[in-house]
Formats: structure tokens, C-alpha cells, sequence
């Protein structure tokens, strides 16, 4: 059963119904779609390109088009849903999952794993196959990607359980920023948890804002440590807490405007 995640934001500010309200009078098809929750702007525009998208009888072959309320869309020859408010969800997803709708290797997915019951969503960014911990989940394909924008430098933060012997200068470089490969990495910043040492494996608190592919285990590789537990804990504002693995939880409403009131302020405007 989806059950909704309690937070305290007592300084937040009270929601307004008008705000519920969308208007689309104008919009790109691309963002209509995103904010129908059916995918990320940028695959509907690949959507688009592959004839599966038509307005008012017609497929498209680009993305450059305005539609309104009164527009006829289908994807797939389905009619599109009409927009709903912005939900998002914590969700704890448990190690041997992908973060894709399929997988041509037939792995599980965290798709697959969701409640019967919860509405078409994607995920904001992504958790490799052997990672685990915080998952945000979202029926609005704008705010994921908005979400996931480095420009918006929203902080990631991990405990990671690694073997191996730090050393010191290495630590010390990351701190400033690392190129590893040809790719730079911005600042991170590492933390030993003494008291969770167990022989030659420590457990590590790891703060990102890039969240760049395979960022964490890249940079562990670079300080010669090995992974044997990666697990992501917050993700900007909302925080994986005792959420059980595998369990899911819909973030209130009000709690999710105080954290995101940028996006919110901005995504009304448009």
C-alpha cells in the first residue's frame, strides 16, 4: 500500500487550490507530455521523432509545435491523460533493481516493483543495478528533469561501505575536485565513520553534486578502495529515513512546495 510520508516543515507556506490549476494554452508538446508524466521532455522529443506522438489526427515528426487544452493527443494511438498535479515519491529501492522501464536482459526493474495502484511515473535520475537506498519517483516529467539539472546543484549524499586502506593525499584531492579519465569531478566531500569500521572495511559518508554515471564508484575506484555497499540516503531535501527496502512513500503536498518552490514559482509562469 503507497502511504504518505509525514514531514515537518512548519514554516511552510499554506497551499493555494487556484494552484492546482494548469494552463497549457501555449505549451510545447514535448513539455505537455513531460507534465503528463508519460516521459522526461527530452524522450518525448525522441517519442516525437519516431512517429509515436500525433495532434489532432496527425504524427508528428517534430517537436516544434504549440497545443492547447483543446488539442487531441495520442501516444502510441492512446489518448493522453490529462495533466495532473505534481506528485513525487520516495521510494527505497533495493539492490538488483535497474532504474528503466525494461531491460533487454531481462533483469527486474523498480517498475516492476511499484503498487498496483500507483499512477505512470518516472524516476528523478538514477540508481545503478547494485546501488541502493533513495529513489524519487514522479508523475511530472519537467520537474524530474529540473531535478536532475547540475545547474540546480541539488546534493546527494551516500553511505558507502568500502575495502581498502585510505590515503590521506588522495582524500585530500577529491576534496578540491578530481579529473579521473578525461572527466572532472566538482568537489566531494568524504567522511569516515569511525565507529562503523569493520576490519579493513570502513563505512564512508560521500556528499555529491554532480551525480554524474557511476560518480561514487568511479571516485572510490580513483582512491583505490573497493565497494561492497553503496547506498544513497537524501537527495537534495528529502531524505530515505527509515523507509524499508523496497517500501515507497508519496511525499505531501505542502511539504513538496517548500522544498520546491522555484520550480513551482517558474513552472506557472510558463
Amino acid at each position: 500500500m503507497v502511504s504518505t510520508l509525514m514531514l515537518s516543515f512548519s514554516m511552510l507556506p499554506r497551499m493555494d487550490k487556484k494552484d492546482n490549476k494548469s494552463n497549457f494554452e501555449g505549451v510545447r508538446i514535448a513539455k505537455r507530455l513531460a507534465r503528463s508524466g508519460v516521459c522526461s521532455r527530452r524522450d518525448a522529443e525522441r517519442m516525437i521523432a519516431d512517429g509515436r506522438v500525433s495532434v489532432d489526427g496527425k504524427v508528428l515528426t517534430s517537436p516544434a509545435l504549440n497545443v492547447t487544452e483543446k488539442s487531441v493527443i495520442t501516444v502510441d494511438g492512446k489518448p493522453l491523460n490529462s495533466a495532473e498535479e505534481t506528485r513525487v515519491w520516495r521510494y527505497h529501492k533495493p539492490a538488483g533493481t535497474i532504474t528503466t522501464s525494461r531491460d533487454p536482459q531481462g533483469r527486474p526493474t523498480v517498475f516492476e516493483k511499484l503498487p498496483p495502484e500507483m499512477p505512470r511515473v518516472v524516476s528523478i535520475g538514477r540508481l545503478d543495478f547494485n546501488t541502493e537506498g533513495l529513489l524519487l519517483l514522479t508523475n511530472d516529467g519537467e520537474l524530474a528533469r529540473h531535478m536532475e539539472l547540475p545547474a540546480n546543484a541539488w546534493l546527494r549524499r551516500y553511505r558507502v561501505r568500502v575495502y581498502g586502506d585510505i590515503n590521506p593525499a588522495k582524500l585530500a584531492s577529491v576534496a578540491k575536485g578530481v579529473t579521473i579519465s578525461g572527466i572532472h569531478y566538482e568537489p566531494v566531500k568524504i567522511e569516515i565513520e569511525k565507529t562503523k569500521e569493520e576490519g579493513r572495511n570502513k563505512w564512508l559518508a560521500v556528499t555529491i553534486r554532480e551525480g554524474k554515471n557511476r560518480e561514487v564508484r568511479k571516485i572510490m575506484d580513483y582512491l583505490d578502495l573497493q565497494v561492497t555497499r553503496l547506498i544513497r540516503v537524501a537527495f537534495g531535501p528529502f531524505p530515505l529515513g527509515k523507509l524499508p527496502r523496497g517500501g515507497i512513500e508519496e511525499v505531501p503536498r505542502i511539504a513538496l512546495r517548500g522544498a520546491l518552490g522555484k520550480f513551482f514559482g517558474e513552472h506557472k509562469k510558463k
